[in-house]
This record gives C-alpha cells, structure tokens and sequence, in this order.
C-alpha cells in the first residue's frame, strides 16, 4: 500500500507490520510509525545519503546523530509490485527527496581515496573499510581506494592524477597526506587546474588540524561527519603559502613554526602511537626545560590589532557561507602565482631576540587541545603568527589553561599579526623547523600567501569554530 503527496510517503515498513510514514521539507527528512508508538525521527536534509525505490521498496540510508555521534542508520518500506500507480508515485517522491537532500550538490560523486596505512596509530585501513567504505557505498559515490606505500607517495598521486576522472580527492589520514596532496599539485603539469581540485580530509593520524578546522570540535576527530563531508561538502577555496628555502619552492597549506611548538610537534614522532597525547608529553618537557630561542623574524604586517582582528572575524562569520572558487584563466593552469614581496624590502617589521616560538598558521586549530590562531580565515590572503615572548613556567602552565578555546590569543606576551608574507632566520645551530608537520631543514626561509589557491571541501563554507571575542577580565 502507498499514499504520497509532493512531501509524504505512507508504507507498510520495517517497524513490525506498521505503516511507516515518510515525509520531508526544506530542511529535515523525517520518518515515523504512523501508529505513533514510537517518536518522530527528524533528519536534517544533509544528513540524507540516499532514498532509492526498487521493485516494491523504497529504502533510504541516513545518518541520525546518536550521543555525539553520526550512525548510519536503513529504513525501508514496500507497496504492491503490481500497483503502476503506486510505483510512479513512489518514484515521483523518492526523486523529490534526492533533489532536495543534493540541492547545490553533485549526486554519486567520484571520489579518489587516498589512504595512509602508516599514518598515527596506523589504524587507517581499518578506518576505511569498516566506516568510510559503507558510507561511500550508501551513497552510491564512484570511488577508487589507493594506498600510499612511501613518504611522498600521495605527492606523486596528486602530481600524476586525471582530473577530469574525479569530483574530488579524499585523505584517510593525518595532515601530512593533505601536505602531499597540495605539494603534488604544485608539480603537476596544470598546477592552477590542479589546485581547483577539492580535498576532504578523513581524520586518521596523529595530526588532524584540517578536519578540526572544516568540521569544528564537535565533529573533528568524527569519521562519519568527515566522510559526510566528501560526499555533501562544497568546494571552498582556501589559502596556501610558499615556502621558498635556498632556491627551493614548496608549499604549506596548514602551519608552520620554530622553538618551542616545533619541539613539541618534531621531537615526539616517535611517540605517534599516543595520538594527539604526544602533545601534550611535549608541551610539560618543553615547561621543564624553558629553552629561548634566537630568531630574526621580518614580518610584512596586515594588522596587528587583536581587538580589529576579533571584530573582522565575527563580521566574516555573520556573512553568507564563503563558497566562491575563483576560476581558472585561460592560459593561467600550467604556471604558478608568483611571488611578489621576495625582493622587496618597504613595509616590514624585525624581531630579533629571544623567544619561546615563532607560529604561522591558516586555520583555527592545530591540534584538538589548541586553538592557536583563533582569528584566522580561510580565505582572507593573510597567515596568521604568533611570536610567542618567553615567560615563566608558571605562566607556560597557566597558558595551557583554556589552550583549546583560544585563550591564548590575548596574552600581552603573545604578538598576534596577520600578514601577507613574513622571513625567519635561525640565529643558532641547531633546532627543530616544522612545516604542516613535516621537517624542513632548519634554516633561513621566506614564506608568502596566495589567496584562494587551493580548495577544500566544507559544509558550512567557513571554519565553524566558537570563539569568545570579547578581552577576558584580568587577561595578561
């Protein structure tokens, strides 16, 4: 049996021998025992995977969130095979909720997996074919699953991949594949081509800073939400830095820094077992042994007034959604942006002296314990840098307090600029220079933002990070 309008759906279904009803509008899919012994469940349109209609039944795949967490969740009903009415009005229907839950977004996307079987607890493999592959299946995406087997191997996927074979990339990983990734399409021989292709990260490493940004605290460290992400996300255009160290040009798309968060980050690789705990062990021995670091740090300042800086900020988020991908010009994919401050010398700030850290960053989070550049964009042609000045254990420890809501960023030791370009060089030997995590010699570099340069995938075209902007009272 079957009764349909444009919106609502009556079956008999999988609740026992009950009448299940379906019914959807702008915004929820909703499914209910039409006997009304069991509640109402309300299924945000995004959350909607696929509803599909074959011989009799109708069945749908959707993700309800369960204590904090997305499951994936069947449903199902049948109608007289024989009943042609039945049949074109369920498929009428079914056809209404697939439009309205892909409104803006490709249907069956073609997905590149990518897959990091070595990445944090090396748990990777399992992560996908235990949670992301079913998700991609329910969604009826087109995917090809390929397995790094190297350091560097996802830079020779992305600098050698068909772009016109996929709708976009996806990391089962940490951060360093996306580092990859970016850095593969830089040699690719339509780099700016390449750039527009979109990455959705699957937080599977030690260091998931990328999904924590795209997907907030809430649903970070989340692989559904994540895997949600690939398949409904929207191409949001993100920026990414050059790194240009004697005469070699790379590219970062997450952070970079020296001293004592560079430690933190490089000296616990050998502790990637832990997961993002191994942070935490760095922070309390670099407390104990309080070492200064000697930088000179020229800085090509945007702003530097945190008060204006939080107030752009909410003004950012109050806007529409930030979906605009810049296209590519003719004859613009096969060369790269280039660099524009290198050579000049007007309009620059030094630090020299000693410090605790120097920290460059383009997203909210770098790890989930610390939100380092609360203020920062995706989009906004400026990196964010703390040059953190050296205090007291007792403040170190202090500072760790309220670390993951930001609270960093108002400490009066804390330099907080954006800028569009900035240069570091060592005024010591030896220590530790990590860029997106990964090592780079430690040696003089220059760094410079291009807007908009590469794309990630979002849901909500923005980094949906809460972030308190008044200065709290008694703040250092």
């Amino acid at each position: 049996m079957v009764a349909t309008n444009s919106r609502q759906l009556v079956l008999i279904g999988t609740l026992g021998q009950l009448p299940v009803q379906f019914s959807f509008d702008s915004t929820s899919f909703t499914f209910r025992d039409s006997s009304k012994t069991s509640p109402d469940v309300h299924v945000p349109l995004s959350h909607v995977l696929s509803v599909d209609v074959s011989g009799s039944v109708v069945d749908a795949h959707v993700l309800v969130r369960n204590r904090g967490h997305l499951d994936v969740v069947n449903i199902s009903g049948n109608f007289q095979e024989d009943d042609s009415e039945a049949s074109s009005a369920a498929k009428d229907w079914v056809q209404g909720v697939m439009t309205a839950a892909y409104s803006g977004v490709k249907e069956c996307r073609r997905l590149l997996v990518v897959v990091n079987p070595h990445g944090g607890r090396g748990k990777a493999i399992s992560i996908f074919n235990h949670e992301v592959e079913p998700i991609l299946k329910a969604a009826r995406c087109r995917y090809k699953a390929v397995y790094t087997e190297y350091g560097g191997h996802a830079e020779e996927i992305a600098s050698q991949i068909s772009l016109d074979d996929y709708d976009a990339v996806v990391t089962v990983s940490g951060d360093g594949t996306v580092h990859e990734l970016i850095n593969g399409f830089a040699q690719h021989r339509e780099p700016m081509k390449a750039f527009r292709m979109p990455i959705a990260p699957i937080p599977a490493g030690s260091g998931n800073a990328a999904s924590l940004n795209l997907l907030g605290v809430e649903d970070g460290a989340n692989v559904t939400a994540a895997t949600l992400n690939a398949i409904k996300g929207r191409p949001m255009a993100v920026d990414v830095l050059s790194i240009l160290q004697s005469g070699k040009r790379s590219f970062s798309f997450l952070s970079q820094c020296v001293g004592l968060m560079a430690d933190i980050d490089l000296g616990t690789e050998h502790l990637r077992w832990m997961g993002s705990s191994r942070f935490t062990y760095g922070f309390l021995r670099g407390v104990l042994t309080r070492k200064a670091y000697q930088f000179s740090i020229s800085v090509k300042t945007v702003m530097s007034e945190k008060e204006k800086m939080a107030e752009a900020l909410q003004e950012y988020n109050s806007s529409a959604p930030h979906y605009d991908v810049p296209p590519v010009e003719e004859g613009d994919a096969t060369a790269l942006p280039p660099l524009q401050y290198v050579d000049k010398q007007d309009g620059w700030t030094t630090f020299e002296g000693p410090i605790l850290h120097m920290y460059a960053g383009k997203g909210p989070f770098v790890s989930s314990d610390l939100m380092q550049f609360p203020v920062a964009m995706p989009n906004d042609g400026v990196v964010d840098i703390v040059i953190q000045g050296m205090i007291s254990r007792v403040d170190m420890l202090k500072s760790y307090d309220g670390a993951e809501t930001g609270a960093l960023y108002w400490q009066d030791k804390a330099q907080y600029f954006k800028a569009s370009a900035y240069r570091l060089r060592p005024l010591q030997e030896d220590g530790n220079l990590s860029i997106d995590g990964e090592r780079l010699p430690f040696k003089e570099y220059y760094a410079e933002v291009h807007r908009g340069l590469a794309t990630m995938l979002s849901m909500s075209g923005r980094y949906p990070v809460d972030f308190t902007l008044e200065r709290p009272p008694g703040s250092a």
